[in-house]
């Protein structure tokens, strides 16, 4: 488990950060969010007892590349940071931020790619979309030697536990139902 959490709550709106910052979770994902309130909510998030992963990618107004992650590093402070960048992951690194390199395996290519791009990158963690399949899971821990969080179409509390089985460190996702079953309070 990351952290004694096995599930990373994934924000995409105000509500769902609300949501989020009532919950016993100490670690989160801000998915969509854009720029001009980025660096309140982290603050807020952190005055919470909070430490949130920014996903790069999906940050409007931000451009993904080393620029806009030393902007996320040493402005915005996120305790992490994810991306399909490879770019943006190993600026995350040299800054000290955990990077996590988002990867969406869809076949045996996808694969063979993401597994080089994560060998170039050398991510502290990686997210596997879609989640769903333990086979890659454990593929890509075999791999890269690398723990893994498991995310998309992880609907219901068998999944998550099929996907934690197959080695995954934690499942992000945005339901809500999720966060309930998972959550300690």
């Amino acid at each position: 488990m990351f952290h004694n959490q096995k599930i990373l709550p994934a924000v995409r709106s105000m509500k769902d950060f609300d949501k989020m910052l009532k919950t016993s979770f100490e670690y989160g994902v801000i998915l969509n969010v854009h720029i001009n309130m980025l660096e309140s909510l982290v603050d807020y998030a952190n005055r919470s007892g909070k430490k949130m992963f920014l996903h790069a990618d999906l940050i409007s107004g931000l451009k993904t590349d080393e620029a806009g992650t030393e902007y996320l590093c040493q402005k915005i402070k996120p305790y992490g940071i994810i991306s399909t960048k490879g770019s943006v992951v190993m600026a995350a690194k040299q800054k000290g931020v955990v990077a996590t390199q988002r990867a969406f395996i869809l076949d045996s290519s996808a694969l063979e790619r993401s597994i080089k791009i994560i060998s170039k990158t050398d991510p502290d963690y990686i997210e596997v979309l879609p989640g769903v399949v333990p086979k890659v899971i454990k593929m890509v821990i075999e791999k890269t030697g690398k723990p893994v969080f498991a995310g998309g179409l992880i609907d219901t509390a068998e999944e998550v536990e099929a996907a934690l089985a197959a080695g995954a460190s934690a499942i992000t996702t945005s339901n809500y139902e999720l966060w309930q079953i998972y959550d300690e309070k």
